[in-house]
């Protein structure tokens, strides 16, 4: 089984299944493009997407509908055909890709969530972006609910 050194999981098994690529790397990270999907069953939701070519590159998140239940995504044709989805149908969150808001912790406590620019995965595929769109709905730095009284399961 594959395995990576990391700063905060020490040395982490994965399954080639849990692999996400970014084919344009991440908005101020080019050249990071391979991450694997950690999520540990004691911290659910949260998703750690653990950089395979940077040990300390670790970004904290947690699915956009346990953040905002009814989450509309909005990808222009370009994303779709990056991520290889239809340009006929609008992607399903959930059933056809996992959209994901990055977790920011402030200095103060405070926890927001980013909105504005989800990092979307294909779940077929396991291709993903982070997106930005055109004309944005939601904000940059979203107060996220205290955990009890977080919507999701």
């Amino acid at each position: 089984m594959p395995h990576c050194d990391t700063r905060y999981f020490g040395r982490l098994e994965y399954s080639e299944t849990a692999v996400v690529e970014f084919p344009e790397g991440l908005p101020g990270f080019p050249l990071e493009k391979r991450f694997v999907l950690v999520e540990p069953a004691t911290h659910h939701p949260l998703v750690f997407l653990q950089s395979l070519t940077s040990d300390a590159l670790c970004f904290l998140a947690v699915p956009v509908q346990c953040v905002v239940p009814g989450y509309r995504l909005s990808l222009s044709a370009e994303e779709l055909a990056l991520l290889g989805l239809s340009p006929e149908a609008e992607p399903r969150i959930g059933r056809d890709v996992l959209c994901l808001a990055i977790v920011f912790v402030g200095e103060d406590g405070s926890v927001t969530a980013n909105l504005l620019a989800p990092v979307v995965i294909h779940l077929a595929t396991r291709r993903a972006l982070q997106c930005v769109p055109a004309d944005p709905v939601y904000p940059l730095r979203y107060p996220m609910a205290a955990p009890e009284a977080a919507p999701c399961s």
